[in-house]
């Protein structure tokens, strides 16, 4: 795909906490690009053309070639622009622990989140105390710190912020309230939500909320 548009494009779907990561990261280095919002149940020739082999959301394309997943588009974002702010710290253990935490929420939060909405009954109770380990240990890892690698909004912080929409769907579905069971982490959300990069990119949580009930019914979930 080299040869085509100059620039940056973010080929991604509104409500994806996945793309969100990268809009926000692109917010906080003041790089300018072209949101492309892609129709997931029609794939676009240019999605599947940029993505073959996961054909999913989102795709960084940069002069035309394309960064696929969401964490290795911040890490290419930190290298391909090392003038502007970096979402990393330079020291290379913390960088390894963000890594961690970061990979954490990948591996954790969206998988636990989809099965609490989705299940009932025993299944869905196991997916509520998963849910609820998941959040205690984040809060463990984030303590009393501003952010998750200190005073420097960050690697982690952007991974996980999006997640924060959800919050209210997984309380209901859950029935459980973030505030009540991790407060730290209740007030690093909001916190985060304060911040302009992050208010223009999150969606408000009935929105969210909404989204997932429409998921609901096409999927025939009652």
């Amino acid at each position: 795909m080299a040869g085509e548009k100059k620039g940056l494009q973010l080929l991604d779907f509104w409500v994806s906490p996945f793309g969100q990561r990268c809009r926000i990261a692109l917010a906080e280095k003041g790089l300018p690009y072209e949101y492309l919002e892609q129709d997931l149940r029609n794939k676009s020739e240019l999605l599947l053309r940029a993505n073959p082999v996961h054909k999913k959301v989102p795709v960084l394309l940069h002069d035309g070639r394309p960064v696929c997943e969401s964490l290795i588009i911040l890490h290419y974002l930190d290298e391909a622009f090392p003038d502007k702010p970096a979402l990393l710290p330079s020291d290379p253990y913390a960088r390894a622990q963000a890594r961690f935490w970061a990979d954490y929420v990948d591996k954790k939060v969206y998988d636990c989140g989809s099965r609490l909405w989705r299940l009932k009954g025993e299944p869905q109770a196991q997916a509520r105390q998963e849910m609820l380990e998941i959040l205690r240990t984040l809060e463990g890892e984030l303590g009393d710190k501003k952010y998750f690698s200190g005073e420097a909004f960050g690697f982690v912080d952007v991974a996980f912020v999006p997640f924060t929409a959800w919050f209210l769907s997984y309380e209901r579905f859950g029935e459980f309230s973030v505030e009540e069971v991790c407060p730290r982490l209740a007030a690093w959300a909001k916190r985060c939500g304060e911040r302009e990069s992050v208010a223009k990119s999150l969606h408000p949580p009935e929105k969210v909320y909404e989204f997932i009930a429409m998921l609901k019914k096409t999927y025939g979930i009652e």
